[in-house]
């Protein structure tokens, strides 16, 4: 079975795919848009190709387990998002993702400020990992 994982963002979010056994995640792509609907579409073009049977999204939380602003507008993107999926829609703990994506792009001796979309798609990669276990 295949699962999408989503690393939201008010500007980038970055997409990652479990390869067909659910075992083992991959940064698929970072989808660039303000666009609401845009995103949307786009995300149900991905689970169409995949034929991904769940979404994991990275939900924010502060290090002391409380929600944010961030939290809030991630929620929202939620709510939307099954409103037009017909899969689960999965919210999932994401502390610390974008520190592991930065700390990987450092590894690769690449700059995080200069690949963003990069560093999206890493997130993506290691909440959908951390969720396939």
């Amino acid at each position: 079975m295949r699962v999408i994982g989503i690393d939201y963002g008010d500007v980038r979010t970055g997409i990652a795919v479990s390869d067909p056994t659910g075992t083992i995640a991959t940064g698929l792509k970072t989808i660039v848009t303000q666009d609401l609907n845009k995103l949307i579409s786009e995300i149900k073009a991905v689970i169409e190709e995949y034929k991904a049977e769940k979404i994991v999204v990275g939900f924010p939380r502060n290090m002391n387990g409380t929600l944010g602003i961030r939290a809030e507008k991630t929620q929202s993107f939620i709510d939307a998002l099954t409103k037009e999926v017909r899969i689960p829609v999965i919210k999932w703990d994401e502390r610390l993702s974008s520190v592991m994506a930065h700390r990987t792009m450092h590894e690769k001796k690449k700059s995080p400020s200069k690949n963003k979309e990069a560093v999206d798609r890493i997130a993506a990669c290691y909440i959908l990992q951390s969720y396939l276990g």
